[in-house]
């Protein structure tokens, strides 16, 4: 699930709800996510109890000046403090996620961001860069010209030192903004979505897929209880797939995992495409002939947005 102001023993409940429901797998991965000032020993202790089995803390750098043009509230050293809670409380998966390309942030700032992450010893990193969205504090204050846009040139250098520092830390990436220590450390959650799984959304504006159709929910928590408490469906809206849609879509999605998408399911139109990314070094020639498989290589993931489209036909 997605950060919540639920407490734990509100998380737990609505995880019985669903297992009583609908029943989990043996062995299902249950996933929360936390601010790291958000939690406590003892909050954690309840979850993992209550049997949550991953938790995912919202890091974003170890520079305070950093974390202040975020509007973070936590203090450096929190988020590495978090993660010891968890794994004390017997979380055996834990994520930290990171921001890079902030304005204000340095090579070194980054450098130390993603060392301090190591060393608080999660199995799971996912590296982001800046995305600054309408209507928030950050947009007005580059609108005003307080602060740079986050430059793509800067992002770039920054996605190569997180790469060469988290390879070096044996982890190994498996989609374009995620590396884990081990297969088993991978998170299944998202693995689903990039993989074209079902997934059913709860709760105002969750998005749910199944077979095909993808729908999603009113986003105003009033008008979801409204719906719920006059037993009519909460869903606002959906769309029915096509292959066509399904296919550019998996080529999406796939391309930014380590083991790529299918050269057979490319159009024949795009093959020029990916004879010119491979000529310029931005497709692994190897996973193409051992398998059939087009895989991005480092350069090729830091245009990898660029070379969908060019596959798009």
């Amino acid at each position: 699930g997605t950060p919540t102001l639920l407490p734990p023993a509100d998380l737990v409940r609505v995880l019985r709800a669903i297992d009583g429901e609908f029943g989990l797998a043996p062995g299902a991965e249950v996933t929360t996510e936390a601010n790291p000032e958000s939690v406590d020993a003892a909050a954690l202790a309840v979850l993992r109890e209550g049997g949550f089995t991953r938790m995912s803390f919202g890091m974003q750098s170890a520079s305070e000046h950093v974390l202040r043009v975020l509007d973070r509230r936590h203090t450096p050293g929190r988020a590495a403090e978090a993660v010891r809670l968890a794994k004390a409380a017997g979380f055996e998966h834990v994520n930290l996620d990171l921001i890079y390309g902030t304005p204000g942030e340095s090579d070194a700032d980054w450098r130390a961001s993603l060392t301090a992450a190591l060393a608080a010893g999660p199995d799971h990193v996912s590296a982001y860069s800046l995305i600054v969205e309408d209507g928030t504090r950050l947009a007005a204050r580059i609108g005003r010209g307080e602060l740079p846009m986050p430059d793509d040139d800067v992002a770039a250098d920054r996605y190569l030192i997180a790469d060469e520092l988290l390879t070096a830390a044996g982890f190994a990436w498996y989609e374009v903004s995620n590396w884990a220590a081990s297969e088993a450390a991978r998170c299944r959650h998202n693995l689903l979505y990039w993989t074209g799984g079902d997934w059913w959304g709860v709760g105002p504006g969750a998005h749910s897929h199944v077979g095909g159709t993808r729908w999603w929910n009113v986003k105003h928590p009033a008008a979801y209880s409204a719906r719920l408490a006059k037993d009519v469906s909460p869903a606002h809206a959906r769309e029915v797939l096509d292959p066509s849609d399904q296919a550019v879509e998996r080529l999406m999605l796939q391309l930014r995992l380590s083991f790529g998408h299918p050269l057979s399911e490319v159009d024949p139109a795009a093959r020029p495409a990916v004879h010119r990314a491979m000529a310029e070094g931005l497709l692994d020639e190897s996973a193409l002939a051992g398998n059939d498989q087009i895989v991005l290589t480092l350069p090729g993931r830091l245009l990898a947005d660029a070379l969908i489209r060019d596959l798009i036909v």
